[in-house]
């Protein structure tokens, strides 16, 4: 089960986004960001792409335990309901 850690920030994000989709492909429905503590904007397009590739499977990709700090990203560029739905 794929599980974000610490950091997403542009010098992993292409890592994390790999490792997503992986687990997307193979079927993970739901993300747990608890432990994410450092995010930049790189962390919203991550997820934002998730979101997209899970629904081009045709399933719904769910984030938990979402930081504050990812959320205010969010909001600031208009996509919070693309990530908490």
């Amino acid at each position: 089960m794929y599980r974000p850690t610490l950091t997403l920030t542009l010098p992993n994000a292409r890592g994390a986004l790999e490792a997503g989709l992986a687990a997307i492909a193979s079927g993970q429905t739901q993300f747990d960001m608890e432990q994410l503590n450092v995010v930049d904007s790189s962390a919203v397009a991550t997820l934002v792409a998730w979101k997209r590739a899970a629904r081009e499977k045709g399933a719904e990709l769910r984030f938990i335990n979402l930081p504050a700090d990812l959320l205010s990203l969010a909001g600031l560029y208009g996509v919070t309901e693309l990530i908490e739905h």
